[in-house]
């Protein structure tokens, strides 16, 4: 499963049963300008999806009266698959550092592209835009999860500002190995 709005949904049931409506609101208020619905809808064919694959049931009991509205919750298939998505998210990063650096090797030949690469790289991971998490939901943990993200998001940035300072250094370095041989192959036609 690719989608990313079925693995948040996922997520938000197994943080606390809930029927689909609910699941709307707390969608919202909890991914914002992180991650998205298409409309109400979605929530309706995300469910259909996570439901199919068993990941998620409905709670019995719970889809009585006029307009039933069933409550879910997740299945143990749906916490360990949970678990394996988000553990997913680490090889991801890594794939995407390494797209990254690949691309910025591409430029290798020309140090001035890499440094002006460099400078973007730095001001994107410098940038104040930054999705809110404030305000997070009252669960249980909340308080500690928001911490650990800022902690997180401070870690990360300083890596990610370490990483571009040891490019930076190696193309220097190399720009010091390259121009005195090439002065002394130079000097040596003559």
């Amino acid at each position: 499963m690719k989608s990313p709005v079925n693995w948040a949904l996922l997520g938000l049931i197994i943080e606390r049963e809930s029927y689909a409506y609910e699941l709307a609101g707390r969608f919202q208020s909890t991914y914002r300008d992180a991650l998205s619905l298409s409309s109400t809808s979605h929530i309706y064919t995300a469910l259909s999806v996570l439901e199919k694959r068993s990941l998620v049931e409905p709670v019995p009991g719970t889809a009585s009266g006029r307009q039933p509205k069933p409550n879910y919750r997740a299945t143990p298939r749906g916490l360990e698959s949970y678990a394996d998505w988000l553990v997913d998210y680490v090889r991801e990063d890594r794939r995407r550092q390494v797209l990254f650096v690949l691309g910025l090797s591409a430029l290798a030949s020309n140090p001035a592209w890499v440094t002006e690469i460099l400078d973007r790289y730095e001001r994107a991971w410098l940038s104040p835009e930054d999705f809110e998490v404030d305000g997070l939901p009252a669960a249980p943990g909340a308080q500690l999860i928001l911490r650990s993200l800022s902690e997180e998001k401070e870690l990360t940035v300083a890596a990610k500002l370490s990483w571009a300072r040891h490019v930076r250094g190696a193309l220097e370095e190399r720009q010091e190995l390259v121009t005195p041989r090439m002065e002394w192959e130079d000097s040596r036609d003559d």
